[in-house]
């Protein structure tokens, strides 16, 4: 590992102070993800700046929704009695994730900002256009089974690992940040990037910002939501493909939709379209596979995850009838149909 300086502020405005001094230091909380790619040479800053001191720790009502403060850890953000309450589709999402030890240690913004797992862009000996930019993209016609089948493009088809991004992405959140030229409020939608011409900028973050919080919105889908993780093994496993699934119903009939898929595109993928043809159509099997249709429309296999295109396909109709029967997710492995 690289020698670093280390730093620990006390207050917010210190830490971004801190981050303008060294555009190429780092802000450090839980570390479940920086400090593999420190080990893995990916990461070299020069500094690194602790930001555990930081006054953002709570979880609070906020304008009828809940704030979750950036470094509330995955745990207690899962097991938060408000959270289960009125959003148990984002307590679901967190417990689908890592192990018991890494959410006990991960932060609310540090999982936000966790970089992809392409095995290219974990190995400094092959070409990764977001690891070097120019160099490439090894996954592109190489081993390729995890990548991208939305929103990809020439540079690269890497996927965003995160499940609790997913729900969030379900439930419109409000990600809250502080930086050189104040506060600003970026929507859930519009804080990932998909990967462009510039596959090395995963956020739309801007220069010396951090996160304070997390604001969720006061409708809360708190009975007919789902979280459907399919993955190679039950736990400990980023998604092949995942869908977050949130309904409101007027008897059989879908009065609001909200559907969000995890493992499929560099950001958590979210299609509008869908949820307004669901929007006044009864909640059955049909309605659901041409949402899913329509969702998988533009869909681009790589050379060996074709297969994802149908997985997710199934996904998608399965987490909208489990999420329409009040029924969530377990974390039993069933076959899908």
């Amino acid at each position: 590992m690289n020698r670093f300086d280390y730093v620990r502020p006390s207050t917010v405005a210190e830490a971004v102070q801190a981050l303008g001094a060294d555009p190429d230091a780092r802000f450090i909380a839980g570390g479940t993800n920086l400090i593999d790619l420190m080990k893995y040479d990916v990461e070299r800053p020069g500094r690194l700046i602790d930001i555990t001191r930081l006054p953002l720790r709570a979880i609070e009502a906020k304008d009828g929704g809940l704030r979750i403060g950036a470094l509330v850890t995955n745990a207690s953000a899962a097991y938060d009695a408000q959270v289960k309450e009125r959003y148990p589709l984002l307590s679901s999402a967190i417990l689908a994730g890592a192990s018991a030890q890494l959410r006990n240690a991960a932060s609310t913004g540090g999982n936000l900002l966790q970089r992809t797992r392409c095995y290219y862009f974990y190995d400094t000996a092959t070409p990764c256009n977001k690891r070097e930019p120019g160099s490439g993209c090894g996954a592109i016609g190489g081993v390729n089974r995890i990548h991208a089948i939305l929103g990809a493009s020439e540079h690269c088809i890497a996927t965003h690992p995160s499940d609790m991004a997913v729900a969030l992405a379900a439930l419109e959140a409000v990600v809250q940040v502080s930086g050189p030229n104040g506060e600003r409020a970026i929507p859930i939608s519009d804080f990932h990037r998909l990967p462009g011409d510039d596959p090395a900028k995963d956020t739309n973050l801007a220069p010396g910002e951090i996160i304070v919080a997390v604001d969720l919105p006061a409708k809360t889908f708190a009975t007919h939501y789902t979280y459907l993780k399919l993955r190679d093994r039950l736990s400990y496993a980023f998604a092949l493909v995942s869908v977050a699934a949130a309904l409101e119903l007027d008897g059989d009939t879908i009065r609001t939709a909200r559907l969000a898929l995890g493992g499929v595109a560099h950001k958590p993928w979210r299609n509008t379209q869908a949820e307004a043809l669901l929007q006044g159509k009864p909640a059955n099997r049909e309605t659901f596979k041409a949402a899913a249709d329509l969702v998988l429309q533009e869909a681009k296999p790589q050379s060996t995850n074709g297969f994802k295109i149908e997985l997710a396909r199934r996904a998608i109709v399965r987490g909208l009838e489990q999420a329409a029967a009040g029924t969530p997710q377990s974390q039993s492995d069933k076959r899908i149909q």
